[in-house]
This record gives structure tokens, C-alpha cells and sequence, in this order.
């Protein structure tokens, strides 16, 4: 027993050796995956949501480019379900990472419901540019500016497209918060499938017929009705004729699961233990399924964007993910990168672009007037005229205009791009 003791002079040498020697150092912190496909497409959609947006004449537009009439889809109405997919899934890196570095849920939650209140403010303001209301008001004959403003105010509308999102994203961070997998998918089926319950069966006043008989009908269903109650016909989408508003109150809860799928999507894109084929594979494989699930739900819960019927949220979702599946593995799988910039940098800059786009485009069609031939009409009526030539097809003019427009904001976000210059909320 005593051999195997060691001798009394070697037992202090431990400590001053352990003492020399330098710390372990810890090991390298993996390094942080950045996909660049997930600004491709987020600029693949800011960039075509410009495009539909502005076209030189709403008269003449190429169908793909125009949103279903009312059941039914084109590929304009992926545009926005696109948008709320991929603040989904950023919306899950961005917390996550907070989260690693130490962030209490309290600290994440109080960020989630600021900046979705700012987001909704913003879209509010849009609205309400440029604070008062231009040309003719009805039953007033000599307006003065006093009156062109509380005209704006009586008459703004509530809700849009920035409000949506600013609600979705609200909602989407309280589902998934401090939820596992398998309660989101939960959640997610019983908000889209009790939304399918209401719309179908409630009773729609005044008439008390059931949903799934009047879903046919713009204006008719329980969603524009509570829009109308809650909202008053002065404070909905003018386009709809005080009926129903596009982006109302009852809709954005399915909108809010189109966000809350993108959140599990960006948790399975955040996984580190899975190859990225692997998981771009299975995004794609999930994809698919629910573009089938989709199609099926039309059957008897028809795909419209305007209600955001549930059958549009999966079938849109589906495409969402299988798009960006195919993004993943063209840029960040096969690395084919030289067509990406420009959607780069849409990518980086999406809240610059529809702010900046929807002020600039609310002077150049409503507000700004020049003479042309004898006739005041707006700056884009002006510019459309200038290039449409005789015998010319009039939607191919007003798609020139379009894409003068994508191309102008694009120079716009690059000089940003390049003196790194981004617009956060």
C-alpha cells in the first residue's frame, strides 16, 4: 500500500505546476449560420409587393399581377402571406438569439408588444398621410384646410396592411413564447379550425343565415359585419364601399397563424444538430403537404385572401416554405449567388421600402398633379400617358411603370445598403 503513495517531496511540485500552466481556454462558441436565402426572399417579396402596388394604370394589369376577384388565388396573393411567413421565422432567430444571450421572457415579451404596437402605429400614420384630405369633400363646397383635416381624421381608416402585421406579430409572440412544438401546432390548429367553425356556421346579422351560405358574397360574411360595427363604415377600406375592410379585426387571427407556422419553420431552420440539406429537405417535404392541405381545405373553406380563410393560410404557408426550400438550396446549398444582390438588399431594408414606397406612391397618385394636354392628372397618370405609344398593349406601358418604380426604390435601399443605413423598428 505504501508504494503506491508518492514521495513526500513530490506533493507540494501539483499546485505550483497547476499554477504555471495557462487556463484551459473554452472552447470556440460555434459560429453563427447566417442564410442568405432568408433576405433573398424576404426581398423577392418586398420587391413584388412594390410591383403589384404600382402599376402605372389599376385598368390595365397582367392577371398574375392582379389579386384573385374573391375565392381563388394568383400569385400576387402569396405576396403578403409570404411577408408575415418570413417575420415568422426571423421573428424566432431574432428572440432566440436574444434568449442565448440571457434575455428573461419578460424582456423578450416587452419587446415583442412594443414593436408590434410601433409597427401598427406606423401603418396608422401611412393612412393618415398626409394629414389632410385632398380634392373635392363631399357636402362641403368651399373647404378650408381645417376642414380637410377633420374630414382625414373622420374618415381614417384603422386597419392595413402594417396593422396586420403589427397585430399578427403580437399574437404570434404570445402563442409562441413559452411554448413547445407541439403546443404551437396545437394552438395553430385551433385558432385556424375554430376560425373555419365561425366563418361556416355563426349566424350573420341582419339576415341570420349561416356563414358557409353567404362566404360567396363580399360584404356579406361575419367578419365585415363585426367591421363594420367595431370599425364604422367611415374607418374601413374605402375600396370596399363601407362594407368590409381586406386586412379587418376577425381576419388577422388566422394572419396570425400564418406568422406563428413561420415560427416553427425559422425553429427548424435554427437547428444545429441537423444539416442544412437535411432541414431544407424537410422543409420542403412539409411544404408540399401543406399546399396539398390547402387544396383539400378549399374544398369546403374556400382559399381567400381577402377573409384569410384557413385554407389559405395552410396553402400558403406550403408554397411559402417550399420556396424558400428552393432558396436555401440554390444560394446557400449550391452557392448560384450572382442574382441575389438586389433582393439582398430589399431584404435588409423592408420596413424603408414600404414606408418610403407608400408615401411616395400616395403623392404621385393622389396628391401631386400636373397638366398634361389640357388635363390635371396625377404625376403616375402623366408619366403612363408619356409611355403609352399607339397600338401599344396598355398593360405592358402601366408594367413599365411598375418596374421603374421597383428600380427606383431599389437605388434608394442600395445607396443604404452601402453606407449601412437599415430603418428598424
Amino acid at each position: 500500500m505504501a508504494a503506491t503513495l508518492a514521495p513526500p517531496s513530490a506533493a507540494p511540485a501539483a499546485p505550483a505546476e497547476a499554477a504555471a500552466a495557462p487556463p484551459a481556454a473554452p472552447p470556440p462558441a460555434a459560429p453563427r449560420e447566417r442564410l442568405l436565402s432568408l433576405d433573398v426572399f424576404r426581398g423577392m417579396t418586398v420587391a413584388g409587393m412594390l410591383l403589384v402596388n404600382n402599376p402605372g394604370s389599376w385598368a390595365h394589369i397582367y392577371a398574375p399581377l392582379e389579386h384573385a376577384e374573391w375565392h381563388g388565388w394568383t400569385p400576387t396573393d402569396f405576396i403578403f402571406p409570404f411577408f408575415l411567413f418570413i417575420v415568422g421565422i426571423t421573428t424566432q432567430l431574432s428572440l432566440g438569439a436574444r434568449r442565448a444571450s440571457g434575455a428573461g421572457d419578460a424582456a423578450i415579451l416587452r419587446q415583442v408588444v412594443r414593436r408590434g404596437a410601433l409597427i401598427f402605429l406606423l401603418g396608422l400614420a401611412l393612412n393618415w398621410f398626409p394629414g389632410f384630405q385632398w380634392g373635392e369633400l363631399r357636402g362641403v363646397a368651399d373647404p378650408s384646410f381645417l376642414d380637410r383635416v377633420v374630414y382625414r381624421l373622420e374618415h381614417l381608416r384603422v386597419m392595413g396592411v402594417l396593422q396586420r402585421i403589427g397585430l399578427a406579430y403580437i399574437l404570434a409572440g404570445l402563442l409562441t413564447l413559452r411554448t413547445t412544438v407541439r403546443q404551437q401546432v396545437a394552438a395553430v390548429a385551433a385558432l385556424l379550425v375554430g376560425y373555419w367553425a365561425l366563418m361556416a356556421l355563426a349566424a350573420v346579422p341582419p339576415t341570420g343565415r349561416p356563414g358557409w351560405q353567404v362566404w360567396d358574397a363580399p360584404g356579406t360574411t361575419v367578419d365585415a359585419w363585426l367591421d363594420r360595427v367595431v370599425l364604422t363604415a367611415n374607418h374601413i377600406w374605402a375600396g370596399g364601399g363601407g362594407l368590409r375592410d381586406p386586412e379587418g379585426l376577425l381576419s388577422t387571427l388566422p394572419a396570425a397563424g400564418t406568422a406563428v407556422l413561420g415560427n416553427l419553420a425559422g425553429r427548424w431552420l435554427a437547428r444545429r444538430d441537423v444539416g442544412l440539406a437535411e432541414r431544407m429537405n424537410g422543409l420542403f417535404a412539409v411544404g408540399a403537404l401543406g399546399m396539398v392541405a390547402g387544396l383539400v381545405w378549399h374544398w369546403v373553406f374556400p382559399i381567400n385572401k381577402s377573409l384569410w380563410t384557413s385554407s389559405y393560410v395552410v396553402f400558403t404557408a406550403g408554397v411559402g416554405a417550399v420556396t424558400l426550400a428552393t432558396c436555401l438550396w440554390v444560394i446557400d446549398v449550391r452557392r448560384v449567388t450572382w442574382w441575389t444582390r438586389p433582393f439582398a438588399v430589399y431584404g435588409t431594408n423592408p420596413m424603408l421600402a414600404f414606408l418610403g414606397s407608400g408615401i411616395m406612391a400616395r403623392l404621385l397618385y393622389s396628391i401631386l398633379k400636373v397638366e398634361v394636354g389640357g388635363d390635371r392628372v396625377s404625376v403616375v397618370e402623366a408619366v403612363y400617358r408619356t409611355l403609352s405609344l399607339p397600338g401599344l398593349d396598355p398593360r405592358l406601358p402601366s408594367l413599365a411603370f411598375a418596374l421603374l418604380f421597383v428600380g427606383f426604390w431599389y437605388g434608394v435601399l442600395l445607396v443604404c445598403w452601402k453606407r449601412g443605413i437599415v430603418f428598424r423598428v
